[in-house]
């Protein structure tokens, strides 16, 4: 059975910095892409940084030079660094291992909640 279990979130200030972990279990992490999304308040789910198993990485534009997507395959786990936060950087963060289409593949966990306020 495939579990997914995100960590890290919290509230922070704008300008400030968090690192988010997803640990992976049920799945040969090593040969699995893995993707970071988040859903705001009133809005679907977007994917914002993708890591392939071969270790290269994707950004959207909202997150481009402010968010860092890695890996650690002996942990089986996958981490978003998030620095120079905003304010619409506050939601949900979920992970997932994705195919190739950037589609998830497994169900989701629970999410950790990133909250960017003064």
């Amino acid at each position: 059975q495939v579990q997914l279990v995100e960590s890290g979130g919290g509230l922070v200030e704008p300008g400030g910095s968090l690192r988010l972990s997803c640990a992976a279990s049920g799945i040969i992490f090593s040969i699995v892409s893995m993707g970071w999304y988040r859903q705001a308040p009133g809005k679907g789910r977007e994917l914002v940084a993708t890591i392939s198993r071969g270790g290269s990485t994707n950004y959207a534009d909202s997150v481009k030079g402010r968010f860092i997507i890695s890996r650690d395959n002996a942990k089986n786990t996958a981490y978003l660094q998030t620095n120079s936060l905003l304010p619409e950087d506050t939601a949900v963060y979920y992970c997932n291992a994705i195919n190739s289409y950037t589609a998830p593949l497994y169900s989701w966990g629970q999410g950790t909640q990133v909250t960017v306020s003064s």
